[in-house]
């Protein structure tokens, strides 16, 4: 452990912490802790609507899981995530990504990249086994493909294949409703991103040789949950409010669309003493980087249980090469799009 803990500037982009600012196309911007989780727990903030589809479409999907739901219809749904996740055991998701991470390095040579061959596919064929898809191989493959395209506005291209890919599942999944399966996948989708920046960020903070020296024999929960405040894989999410209403001294008319900024409140002096410093184990406010209220992540302990058995296995047997970094361009998530390690 060390006394002097590192300063951990914002990712580029991170805006700073103030009251609500508006845009020229007529969103407002949240940045402060006390607001954003204000926000994420009033009832006249709901999630934007988005268009539904052919059965069987990404468009379909999106219409039919949880996170895009209207809020009449969003409980049931989540019902349907939650009962599903209360079914596994955190502890064996967490040993089953270690020993898969743990065979991936014994298969590697002195170098790996920890994004494409274990951050992305392991937590998903992990949790797509356990969720009793057919192939958690191609499940999980298939899923990297929706989760590209899962948020409206991307490539046509893109779209297309998320179609297909969105078939591939269906038939991948045990039999049950549509709406079971759909939301069944919408669990997969939602952990593919965030899982994988999560283990990506760790690797990128903490596998260098000086934070290994420092970071050994703190726990390894501790150190994530601080790389989730300071680069959260998830650094913004979306809200339209139902009705005139008051956040952080500004008045925001029915309609306003608002952009949540996870990574700026988790940097609120407010909240935290020292905001950029990187303090595991930190006492007081938790960061929001799994949102808050009714719609708070249902998996976050699953997430941190996947991220953590692979992170044990890394800081174990990893260092980080001095290769370039370089993420995913993306306005509301922050996942690398490779990261070498050396392998001990």
């Amino acid at each position: 452990m060390t006394d002097a803990w590192p300063v951990v500037p914002p990712a580029a982009g991170t805006p700073a912490c103030g009251p609500p600012t508006s845009a020229p196309d007529g969103g407002w911007q949240v940045t402060r802790y006390a607001d954003v989780r204000a926000v994420l727990t009033d009832p006249a903030f709901v999630v934007p609507a988005v268009d539904a589809g052919p059965p069987g479409t990404l468009a379909w999907l999106r219409a039919t899981v949880s996170r895009f739901s209207a809020p009449h219809l969003h409980a049931e749904r989540r019902a349907i995530g939650v009962s599903a996740l209360a079914a596994l055991d955190p502890d064996e998701l967490r040993r089953e990504a270690a020993r898969l991470t743990a065979a991936t390095l014994d298969r590697a040579g002195d170098r790996v990249d920890v994004m494409t061959e274990l951050a992305r596919p392991v937590p998903l064929r992990v949790l797509a086994g356990r969720l009793g898809l057919a192939d958690p191989v191609a499940a999980g493959t298939a899923v990297a493909v929706v989760a590209a395209a899962y948020h409206p506005g991307v490539d046509p291209t893109l779209l297309r294949r998320a179609d297909a890919a969105v078939a591939a599942l269906l038939a991948l999944s045990p039999p049950a409703p549509p709406q079971v399966r759909a939301n069944l996948i919408g669990l997969l989708v939602q952990a593919c991103d965030a899982t994988a920046g999560l283990v990506g960020a760790a690797a990128h903070h903490l596998l260098t040789p000086a934070a290994l020296r420092a970071t050994a024999g703190i726990d390894g929960g501790d150190l994530l949950a601080e790389v989730l405040r300071l680069d959260p894989p998830v650094r913004a999410t979306r809200r339209v409010t139902t009705a005139a209403v008051r956040v952080g001294g500004q008045d925001l008319p029915a309609g306003s669309p608002a952009l949540l900024r996870f990574d700026a409140a988790n940097r609120d002096p407010l909240a935290f003493a020292e905001p950029t410093v990187f303090r595991p184990g930190r006492p007081g406010a938790g960061p929001l980087t799994f949102g808050a209220g009714e719609r708070g992540c249902p998996g976050d302990r699953h997430a941190l249980s996947l991220a953590g058995g692979m992170f044990d296995v890394l800081r174990e047997r990893c260092q980080r090469t001095r290769a370039a970094l370089r993420h995913e361009p993306h306005p509301t998530l922050r996942v690398p799009t490779s990261l070498e390690v050396s392998v001990r």
